[in-house]
């Protein structure tokens, strides 16, 4: 009986690594459903307090660092950028290529997060907070917590999952290092990069609807 070499990435339960490949995005399509549907609602809630506080959005949003925001929404299209890089650094077996792509994308994930720490430190300072724990005065508004704990509920939301996308990051920046992927199999990589495009573009959308609506 002739034998068939059975690669090491190669689950037992596929046949070949283009059907492993094909389930992998799959499942990773589904599963990126699920975190639009979450999001989708989130967004639905944005709407409908929107619609009902249009003044209040409109002057509770001058609040917020325009700067900071198109700073960040800056750093995360560029991380998109040098993760697709790094899918296409290891497409082409090129592994130290692709370590540095990943590296450069864990430090901009990390940039991200540290210019949200200083915005959210600014705004624990000065009482702009969601529900009771609001204490700011400087507004003629009514209600403007409102604003902030939709502020604050989606973009410590997109903030968890960037923190999420660092530690996948992390492991498939380990695992490259180590020869685990090639040529021949890179899924891993190209996963974390669909999951990494997601989380980009929530924030695209993101950052008009709370920073620019004023």
């Amino acid at each position: 009986m002739e034998h068939v070499e059975h690669p090491s990435y190669l689950q037992h339960h596929f046949s070949d690594a283009e059907q492993q490949a094909e389930t992998a995005k799959l499942g990773m399509w589904i599963f990126l459903l699920t975190e639009v549907l979450l999001f989708g609602g989130l967004f639905a809630f944005y709407a409908i307090y929107r619609a009902w506080h249009p003044e209040m959005f409109v002057e509770t949003s001058s609040l917020l660092d325009v700067n900071l925001g198109a700073l960040n929404t800056f750093v995360l299209i560029t991380s998109s950028l040098t993760m697709a890089l790094s899918i296409r650094s290891m497409q082409l077996n090129n592994k130290k290529q692709t370590v540095w792509m990943l590296v450069v994308t864990l430090l901009l994930a990390a940039t991200f997060l540290v210019v949200k720490y200083f915005e959210y430190s600014h705004k624990i300072e000065l009482g702009q907070l969601p529900g009771h724990f609001y204490t700011y005065e400087g507004l003629t508004s009514v209600n403007p917590h409102i604003f902030f704990s939709i502020y604050f509920t989606m973009t410590g939301l997109h903030g968890i999952h960037v923190v999420l996308g660092m530690i996948v990051i992390g492991w498939v920046l380990v695992r490259t290092i180590k020869d685990d992927f090639s040529s021949e199999y890179y899924t891993p990589i190209e996963m974390t990069g669909l999951y990494w495009h997601l989380v980009d573009l929530i924030w695209i959308f993101l950052f008009p609807l709370l920073y620019l609506i004023g």
